[in-house]
């Protein structure tokens, strides 16, 4: 059983309260990642990696003596929110927080890298421990630019643990779930090409507002009418782009959608659809389309083995065990799966008492004493034998 000490534990929190403070959108993380570097290089045994990229990081602990190779990843970006929540530590940047605790999710990390890096003083430290900070995991493209810039290059996991923290979830409690825990998803942008001129003679024009408030309407029979009543299925419509001051017919609308479902299968045939229902609805109103997916993002899915060994893990940090159901939310952890056996905590962040602020809302805010559960429940999965 690994546990932080105060003085870990207090110099994690004043980490995490400086990344509060100064948060970073996807792929914009600069001094996030140099701070990282910097609190890390200075700890026994930590050596940073090679890793080609902008931002985010790669950091390696080197057993002492044969055992397992184990990834352990956190995420670090934050979102273009402006925060409600008065505390000394409230972000310093406009309209940028962290509303997903992200800074919470990074600062652990180091924390268990403090941890570890006291077993690997006293020659304690059996496994190879691969620290990994990601950067964009909001749109869910930090996975794959890592992956690209060759981290299984690098190194060679058997094993690997994430976590997010769950303000539905009371600090003290962590999630182990078997089976799907979160979202299949594939987000994609639509294009919609008329012909524009003078709003005064719609005779002569091919308007393409018309025809995407068509797309939109249409689209929302995807999750009544073409997915069971019992499948868990969402199409969101989140951004649209088009119009002008005047009386100017424009010639393009833009939009950003995403699709997600616990079924990969039922993901597929939504996918069919959508395709289908904006093309088909483009020529009715006499217009071109044009769909721009991005990569399908696998759901996170938690094997029986992997549940086994993380109870195991989790229970070593004295919090209760306990389960919740899946979520639509998705994370880009599900890429990882692919390469090395894995498994996704989640972690309870609101303080008993207190009412839960959701991810993504002005005043979410994780408990502070979460910290310390994370960070030990990474430190134990670290050194899982």
């Amino acid at each position: 059983m690994l546990r932080l000490t105060e003085e870990q534990y207090e110099k994690a929190l004043e980490l995490k309260r400086d990344l509060h403070m100064h948060p970073e959108l996807s792929n914009e993380e600069f001094r996030t990642t140099e701070k990282l570097k910097e609190v890390l290089s200075i700890l026994p045994g930590v050596t940073i990696l090679p890793l080609k990229t902008e931002t985010g990081l790669a950091a390696r602990l080197q057993g002492s003596r044969r055992g397992k190779e184990v990834m352990l990843r956190a995420d670090i970006d934050a979102l273009p929110q402006t925060e409600e929540y008065e505390s000394p530590w409230k972000s310093r940047t406009p309209g940028v927080m962290h509303a997903c605790g992200h800074d919470l999710h990074a600062s652990s990390l180091v924390g268990a890298a403090m941890i570890l890096s006291r077993l690997y003083e006293a020659g304690e430290l059996e496994n190879t421990v691969d620290l990994v900070f990601q950067p964009a995991e909001e749109g869910t493209l930090g996975a794959r630019k890592l992956i690209d810039a060759g981290l299984f290059k690098l190194i060679s996991p058997d094993i690997c643990f994430g976590l997010h923290n769950w303000p539905s979830v009371q600090t003290g409690q962590i999630v182990c779930r078997e089976g799907v825990l979160m979202s299949a998803k594939r987000n994609f942008e639509i294009h919609i090409i008329g012909a524009g001129g003078h709003g005064s003679m719609p005779q002569l024009n091919i308007d393409p507002i018309v025809c995407a408030a068509a797309v939109i309407q249409s689209l929302q029979t995807v999750v009544s009418r073409n997915t069971g009543p019992l499948e868990a299925a969402v199409l969101s419509i989140n951004r649209i782009e088009g119009g002008s001051p005047v009386n100017l017919v424009v010639d393009r609308v833009e939009m950003r959608a995403t699709i997600r479902s616990l079924s990969e299968k039922t993901l597929g045939r939504m996918q069919e659809r959508v395709e289908t229902i904006i093309k088909k609805t483009a020529e009715a109103y006499e217009c071109r389309s044009e769909i721009l997916w991005q990569e399908m993002i696998p759901a996170v899915f938690n094997t029986p083995e992997m549940t086994e060994t993380a109870v195991q893990i989790a229970e070593k940090t004295g919090c209760t065990v306990t389960d919740a159901p899946p979520s639509l939310a998705s994370e880009d952890f599900a890429l990882y799966r692919q390469y090395v056996p894995s498994f996704f905590f989640w972690v309870g962040s609101t303080a008993v008492g207190e009412k839960a602020e959701e991810l993504h809302r002005p005043r979410f805010h994780a408990d502070d004493e979460a910290l310390r559960h994370c960070a030990e429940l990474f430190a134990n999965a670290g050194s899982i034998t």
